[in-house]
């Protein structure tokens, strides 16, 4: 029964945390170029009292074991890069990824980092930006002055029109070998872990690159009706696991108040 008990609390902590990974999808529903998180676990060691296969004497085996679990843990927070729906938007700096691919900033430590927002903005020298005004890299030129038309094609080929004529560059895209293993900074933007392994860079809509679509951005692509199914499922287990809990508690009481 005390057993019973801790395996309860291990699995109400394992649903608080699901709720929070739950949790924070909702709230970043409207996020752009946000990826929802989901929560794995594993259970814990089993207390083996008999062993499945043991000898039990004249050639005969056991075929079944006796093998009790201690409950669950939280093994990983796991990003899922599906790719979230495009919305329109007509704004000449607004960028979303279609495919495998992230835009490249550099943070203010000098260090790179990795996003998927593409609500590009322009600082006062014409350097393009994110909204937080960490620079893009990635072959990302300044604007000139007097710019007056922007076309960004889906191949990553950028030009501009103003009044000193046309200019052209090209940017690039990085991609990772396990995106799963990037390290989620905040603000949108992720760092390469050794896990993640190295940032990979190539031109867009080649060799599986994602293309760039102009006027549009990427959505989270958090699925509310999957959340609040998943919120449910979360309620109910902790709610059974608590009933386990007590359930346990009334029979260790029932246990000490046993008389001769």
């Amino acid at each position: 029964m005390l057993r019973a008990l801790y395996s309860s609390v291990s699995g109400m902590q394992a649903q608080q945390t699901n709720l929070d990974v739950i949790a924070n999808n909702l709230a970043n529903v409207n996020t752009t170029g946000f990826k929802k998180n989901k929560a794995e676990f594993q259970d814990l060691l089993y207390q083996t009292t008999r062993a499945p296969g043991a000898d039990q004497g004249g050639g005969n085996q056991l075929p079944t074991g006796v093998q009790i679990g201690h409950g669950s843990r939280l093994v990983a927070t796991s990003k899922i890069f599906t790719n979230g729906e495009l919305t329109q938007t007509g704004e000449r700096l607004d960028v979303a990824i279609q495919g495998d691919g992230f835009f490249e900033v550099q943070l203010p430590d000098g260090t790179k980092g990795f996003t998927r927002d593409g609500g590009l903005k322009t600082s006062a020298d014409g350097r393009i930006t994110t909204s937080d005004g960490l620079v893009l890299q990635g072959g990302f030129q300044p604007i000139p002055a007097g710019t007056t038309a922007i076309s960004i094609s889906p191949s990553g080929e950028v030009s501009t029109t103003g009044a000193n004529g046309t200019q052209t560059f090209r940017v690039q895209l990085a991609r990772f070998a396990n995106p799963s293993g990037l390290q989620s900074m905040g603000r949108n933007i992720y760092k390469e872990t050794p896990a993640s392994g190295a940032a990979e860079v190539g031109n867009p809509g080649e060799n599986g690159y994602g293309e760039l679509q102009q006027g549009f951005l990427e959505m989270s692509n958090v699925k509310v009706v999957e959340e609040m199914v998943n919120m449910i499922i979360a309620q109910r287990a902790y709610e059974v696991n608590s009933k386990a809990v007590q359930a346990s508690d009334d029979m260790m009481q029932l246990s000490n108040n046993l008389r001769r």
